[in-house]
């Protein structure tokens, strides 16, 4: 694919994910690359490996082709009206990754008859493994295979309808904050049973990982695949028993779906 210049505006976390996922993956040599930030001392580290580092919003909009825009829902629409008149219909793709802000909010904003998407990563494409939902306000194929292209680079990608956004944010990006939390716990338990830290983190996190590779290779339910390692009156069965009793699986599904109506509200 041919390359383009890109712009990550308001370079936070989440932002500074994708970028490390974009240059581990050198899909895209860091000089077409610019960030923003109001502080940018922060990302000042960035210069000694080439990327353009800017508080100036319009300096990146006048120079790059795909501009991702990582701001926080409460400002983004600002921040777009005070860039409209940069935007060019033969030139930019615009990517948003901000929570509860509609297409038609952003195509209302810019009004111009511009590819717009919607996209939302998590953290984990600082590791080239993020899963990003993407939906969009345009059948343009070459925009979108631009968009998938990009965002493949750190992981997957899965087209969705934008009304299950806000359901892809809580499942898949807060659903990073989940998974950490239930490997945190798993290390604790290690060491109640007698590991210390180091050793429990790298049982529970590779013991995490192989349970995702079985999914995503096997394709089977987990159900399937709780059954190969629970035998009658087993350890397992017995663990996994007590989890349920004191609620478990109820409460994660009851903090999902907390996160979902915190973003509905």
């Amino acid at each position: 694919m041919e390359s383009k210049r890109i712009a990550i505006i308001g370079c936070g976390n989440l932002g500074l994910s994708i970028l490390n996922g974009l240059l581990d993956n050198s899909i895209i040599a860091p000089s077409n690359i610019i960030v923003t930030k109001r502080n940018i001392k922060s990302l000042a580290y960035l210069e000694e490996k080439g990327i353009k580092v800017s508080s100036d919003n319009a300096e990146a909009v006048r120079t790059a082709d795909v501009i991702i825009v990582a701001l926080k829902p409460y400002n983004i629409l600002e921040v777009l009206k005070e860039l409209k008149d940069l935007f060019n219909v033969n030139q930019h793709i615009l990517i948003s990754l901000a929570t509860g802000v509609s297409l038609k909010e952003i195509e209302s904003t810019i009004a111009l008859p511009l590819p717009i998407f919607r996209a939302m990563p998590n953290t984990a494409a600082d590791v080239g493994n993020s899963i990003t939902c993407i939906a969009s306000n345009t059948s343009h194929v070459e925009a979108t295979e631009t968009v998938q292209y990009y965002f493949n680079s750190i992981g997957e990608t899965i087209i969705i309808d934008e009304n299950l956004m806000d359901s892809a944010t809580v499942l898949g990006a807060c659903g990073i904050a989940y998974a950490l939390r239930f490997i945190r716990a798993m290390i604790q338990g290690g060491v109640q049973i007698g590991f210390d830290a180091k050793t429990a983190s790298a049982i529970a996190t590779q013991t995490v990982k192989g349970a995702a590779e079985l999914l995503i290779t096997r394709k089977q339910h987990p159900e399937h695949e709780i059954d190969k390692v629970t035998t009658p009156k087993g350890c397992t069965s017995a663990g996994l028993n007590e989890m349920e009793h004191n609620g478990f699986s109820s409460a994660l599904i009851k903090g999902i779906l907390t996160s979902f109506d915190e973003i509905e509200k």
